[in-house]
C-alpha cells in the first residue's frame, strides 16, 4: 500500500499492520527482519515509514490503571492523548506536557518526546514518564525507567522508534483547576519586541507566538504572543463559573479534498499574514479561551494538511541556543523571507533548561525553537540547505519529528556526542538494526547500508 505521514511527503509502498493486542504485535515483530512502528501518522516527514513493514499502535489502545491519589495513568501505547483528555479533563486532570496537536498516541509523544508551551516549566513529556515497556530486538519486553534500563528508557524518549516498540507507559497527569486558560495577548511590531515579550511572561505556564516569517526590514518578526494559564472557577464567567470541568464542544471544519498548488503561494502568504496580524488586538489583551482552542487550534480542521495539495509540505522546526537568537534569529528569518517560501503557520516558542541524560537525543535546548510549514517545490529543499547551515553556525539542530530531507552530516553535527551514545545504546538493544526507518536510513542510525540523498529527493518531483 501506499503510506505517508502527515506532510504526505515522502511516500512509499510498504506493508501495514495493525495488530490488535501485545501478544500479536509480538508475533509480527519477533518475525520481521525489519520494520519501524508507528502511532496516528502525526510526524511530518519520514519517521515512521518503512518500505517492508510499518507495525501500527493505533489498535492497542487500552487505558490499563489510574492511581487518582497520583495522577498515574497506565495505558497502551496507542491510547492517543485525545482519549485520555477526553476521559480526564471532565474529571480535573491534565497532560503535564502536551505538542500543537492532540491526535498522537502515547507512545508517539515519547518516542518524539514531545514538547509543549510550558517547556520552561516542564520540559518534555519524558520527564513525565513513570515507565515503559519496550519490546526490543532481542531481549523481548523490558520495562525501563529512569531507574530500571535507564540507558534504554532514555534513548527510548525522543529516540524515534529506533530502540524497539513502546507497547504500555505510565505518565503522571496533573490537576487542573478548570478547562479553562485564561489566555494573555501581546502584539509585537518586530523581533526585538517578541523576544523582550517572552522575557516579560517568563513566569506565564504557557507562552507561544505567531510570527510572521515574510516581512523584512524593521517590521521584521511582527508577532502575536499568547500566554496562558490555568483558570480559577471563581474567575469564570456566568455558567462556567458553576460548571468548571465541563469541555465546551469544538466547531470541527473539513478539507475535503487537496488544495490545487497554485493556492499556496507567496502573495496568498503574505496575505494571510497580512490579515492574521492587523486582526491581533493591538497592545496587550486579556481572553478567557477552552483549552482546545489554546492548545489545539488546528486540531479543529480536519485534514487541514491537504490544505498544502497534492505533493504535500515539510515542517521546518529548528531550535538555537538563547545567547545566539539575537543575531541569527533575523538572518535565518531574512533568509525565508528574500526565498519567498514563507509559510502562514509559524510559531515562536522559548525553550527553558533542558536535562540531559546518557543516550538521550531530545530536540530542545534553552533558546528558541522556530517551526514553519513549508510546500514541497523544486525551489524548496536548497533554501532548507541553506537553512541547516545557518542553523548549525549558531550551534543550533533539527527537530527529528519533524525532518523529510535533512543530511546525515546535518544530525550528527546538531547532536554530537549525544548522538553517538544514542547509537550506542541502539546498538546494545538492536545489534542487527530491526528497528528501522526511512528516516534512520538517510541519516545512517543504525549502520544502515545505503544513504538517501536530498538531490535523490529533489529528482523524485
Amino acid at each position: 500500500m501506499h503510506l505517508m505521514d502527515w506532510g504526505n511527503y515522502p511516500v512509499v509502498d510498504t506493508t501495514l499492520l495493525r495488530p490488535r493486542t501485545i501478544d500479536a504485535a509480538t508475533e509480527v515483530v519477533t518475525r520481521a527482519e525489519h520494520l519501524i512502528a508507528r502511532g496516528l501518522g502525526r510526524c511530518y516527514g519520514d519517521t515512521a515509514l518503512n518500505a517492508s513493514l510499518v507495525v501500527s499502535a493505533e489498535k492497542l489502545d487500552e487505558m490499563l490503571d489510574f492511581d487518582p491519589s497520583t495522577g498515574l495513568l497506565v495505558a497502551q501505547a496507542g491510547v492517543s492523548l485525545a482519549e485520555i483528555l477526553d476521559a480526564f479533563a471532565p474529571r480535573g486532570w491534565f497532560l503535564p506536557v502536551t505538542p500543537g496537536t492532540k491526535f498522537v498516541t502515547l507512545g508517539g509523544a515519547i518516542a518524539s518526546d514531545v514538547h509543549g508551551k510550558n517547556h520552561h516549566l516542564a520540559e518534555t513529556i519524558g520527564r513525565h514518564i513513570a515507565w515503559c515497556d519496550v519490546l526490543t530486538a532481542e531481549q523481548g519486553v523490558l520495562r525501563c525507567s529512569p531507574t530500571e534500563h535507564p540507558e534504554l528508557f532514555h534513548a527510548t524518549c525522543g529516540g524515534m522508534g529506533l530502540t524497539g516498540v513502546i507497547l504500555r507507559a505510565a505518565i503522571r497527569l496533573v490537576r487542573v483547576p478548570s478547562v479553562w486558560i485564561r489566555q494573555q495577548g501581546y502584539k509585537a511590531r518586530n523581533l526585538e519586541e517578541i523576544m523582550d515579550a517572552f522575557d516579560t511572561y517568563a513566569q506565564a505556564p504557557f507562552t507561544v507566538a505567531w510570527i510572521d516569517c515574510l516581512k523584512r526590514g524593521p517590521a521584521m518578526g511582527r508577532s502575536f504572543l499568547m500566554a496562558g494559564d490555568w483558570a480559577d472557577p471563581d474567575s469564570l464567567p456566568g455558567k462556567q463559573r458553576g460548571r468548571p470541568f465541563a469541555v465546551p464542544a469544538v466547531r470541527e471544519r473539513n478539507v475535503p479534498i487537496p488544495f490545487p498548488s497554485v493556492v499556496l503561494n507567496p502573495l496568498s502568504v503574505r496575505a494571510f499574514n497580512a490579515l492574521y496580524y492587523a486582526k491581533a488586538p493591538r497592545g496587550t489583551s486579556e481572553s478567557i479561551v477552552s483549552y482546545n482552542a489554546f492548545f489545539y487550534p488546528l486540531d479543529a480542521v480536519h485534514n487541514w494538511n491537504r490544505i498544502y495539495g497534492k505533493r504535500g509540505f515539510t515542517q521546518y522546526q529548528f531550535a538555537i541556543p538563547r545567547e545566539a537568537a539575537k543575531e541569527g534569529l533575523p538572518q535565518i528569518l531574512d533568509r525565508i523571507a528574500a526565498s519567498g517560501q514563507g509559510s502562514f503557520l509559524a510559531v515562536l516558542k522559548l525553550f527553558g533548561k533542558q536535562t540531559t541524560f546518557p543516550g538521550n537525543i531530545s530536540f530542545p535546548m534553552e533558546g528558541y525553537t522556530l517551526a514553519l510549514d513549508f510546500p514541497i517545490t523544486r525551489a524548496l529543499f536548497p533554501v532548507l540547505d541553506e537553512l541547516d547551515a545557518m542553523v548549525l553556525d549558531y550551534g543550533g539542530r533539527l527537530y527529528l519529528t519533524k525532518d523529510a530531507r535533512m543530511s546525515a552530516a546535518t544530525v550528527r553535527r546538531g547532536y554530537g556526542k549525544a548522538l553517538d551514545a544514542f547509537l550506542e545504546v541502539k546498538s546494545r538493544y538492536d545489534p542487527h538494526n530491526k528497528f528501522r526507518s526511512l528516516q534512520s536510513q538517510r541519516l545512517g542510525l543504525g549502520g544502515a547500508a545505503f544513504l538517501l540523498h536530498n538531490d535523490h529527493a529533489v529528482a523524485a518531483l
